[in-house]
C-alpha cells in the first residue's frame, strides 16, 4: 500500500469500516467496536483506514495480510 498525505479522522475510519464490514471476519468486528470507543493517535487512525480501503477489491493474500494487521493493531490498542 502507498502512503497517503490525507489524515483521516475516526468518523472516516468508522465511514470505510460501515463500507467493508461485510467482508470481515465477525470476530474482526467485536474488535473494531472496542476500537471505536476510544481516542487514537493520527497515524493508527490513518493506518487502519488504509488496511480498510479497498479490501473487498484486494487479493486473498493481500486481505489475509491486511487481516493480520487489523489483528495485532485492534487487539494492542
Amino acid at each position: 500500500m502507498s502512503k497517503c498525505k490525507l489524515d483521516h479522522s475516526l468518523e472516516d475510519v468508522q465511514k470505510k469500516y460501515e463500507q467493508q464490514e461485510q467482508f470481515l471476519p465477525d470476530d474482526m468486528k467485536r474488535l473494531f467496536q472496542t476500537f471505536f470507543q476510544k481516542e487514537h493517535a493520527q497515524d493508527l487512525l490513518n493506518e487502519v483506514f488504509h488496511l480498510l480501503k479497498k479490501f473487498d477489491l484486494a487479493s486473498d493474500k493481500e486481505k489475509s495480510e491486511r487481516l493480520n494487521r487489523l489483528s495485532l493493531v485492534l487487539k494492542n490498542v
